[in-house]
């Protein structure tokens, strides 16, 4: 019994050296990981501070990649003045007729390509035709009596020198051989007023002949048909003088050859504007596509009331993408970048 409650007390006791010892493990563990936990933060921490401190190597490399499209950006900012405009044409019209009439056909459509004197439409030209027709007829009629006066004339002529010969042997009579003159000289006159009744018809005839030319619509200069006015069946006439029914225009033709842009300048700059000055452009459909151009001349006149001044500027690239009415910002380059 005694020894059986000796070694239950034997177990019961503590022994601290491996009580000790136990816990000294997972401290020295936890140490060992706190130790290591701090040193990665201090070498990340490190590392972050060296890398902070090897940025400004790698940054100006990254930094002229990167901003290689801004360097142009400024280039194309260092300006001594903008402005604002729009594409115009110097050459844009409205063809129309010279005189009023039917439209029998029009031959065009909008963005069709035109060559100079090609037919766009054409107007009934029955009544000219008819009009030519007898001015030619007219003609024929006057030649006919310019003949018949021409064989009297002959015939005078023959009467004259008989009656001149019976004259100088007294075979006939001083008043028949003036008689026989008076004829011919009224015959050549005759002959003269035909001749000229002829050379007017002939001018009539090509009235005529002009008058049913304006019938065919042509046009003008070769361009692009931008729009188109009127339809086969409609009246069209050199002004407004049929009602609101009456065409005044065929079709509008503009020359893209003679695009250019123009802005309104502040008088207040004007001055650093002047004529043969490089400008860049762009346009507002394309902000990104630079357009080069010159100044071709200064308007001599303000507007008072916007207090600006017109500017003319040529487009040195002509390109398809380039429209009338369209609206363009241009930058005024200086002197030293116009030289570059």
């Amino acid at each position: 019994m005694s020894r059986n409650t000796s070694e239950l007390l034997g177990q019961l006791k503590i022994d601290r050296d491996t009580v000790s010892e136990t816990p000294s493990t997972p401290r020295k563990t936890l140490l060992a990981a706190s130790i290591g936990t701090i040193a990665g933060v201090v070498i990340g921490f490190t590392g972050a501070t060296l890398m902070a401190d090897d940025q400004p190597t790698v940054e100006p490399e990254q930094v002229v990649s990167i901003t290689t499209p801004v360097a142009v950006t400024s280039e194309r900012a260092e300006t001594v003045l903008n402005a604002s405009g729009y594409i115009t044409a110097r050459r844009m019209a409205t063809v129309s007729a010279e005189v009023m009439g039917l439209i029998s056909t029009v031959d065009v459509e909008e963005g069709m390509q035109v060559q100079q004197g090609q037919v766009l439409a054409r107007l009934d030209d029955a009544k000219a035709r008819v009009s030519l027709d007898f001015a030619q007829a007219q003609i024929q009629v006057l030649q006919a009596q310019e003949a018949s006066i021409h064989a009297r004339l002959k015939e005078a002529e023959r009467q004259y020198r008989r009656f001149a010969g019976l004259r100088d042997k007294n075979y006939s009579s001083k008043a028949q051989l003036t008689q026989s003159e008076s004829s011919v000289e009224s015959l050549k006159a005759d002959l003269k007023s035909a001749r000229a009744n002829i050379e007017v018809a002939k001018l009539e005839a090509e009235r005529q002949r002009e008058r049913l030319e304006d019938h065919i619509i042509r046009a003008p200069f070769a361009g692009i048909v931008t729009q188109k006015n009127a339809q086969p069946g409609e009246i069209v006439a050199p002004s407004s003088a049929g009602g609101g029914f009456t065409r005044t225009g065929i079709c509008t033709i503009v020359d893209m050859n003679s695009l250019e842009i123009e802005v309104d300048v502040n008088e207040a700059f004007i001055g650093r504007v002047s004529a043969g000055q490089k400008v860049s452009a762009n346009l507002d459909a394309y902000p990104e596509w630079d357009i080069p151009a010159t100044v071709v001349a200064i308007i001599p006149t303000a507007d008072r009331a916007k207090a600006t001044v017109r500017v003319r500027i040529s487009i040195d690239n002509k390109d398809p993408r380039i429209l009338p009415d369209m609206g363009i910002k241009v930058g005024f380059l200086a002197e030293e970048e116009a030289s570059l």
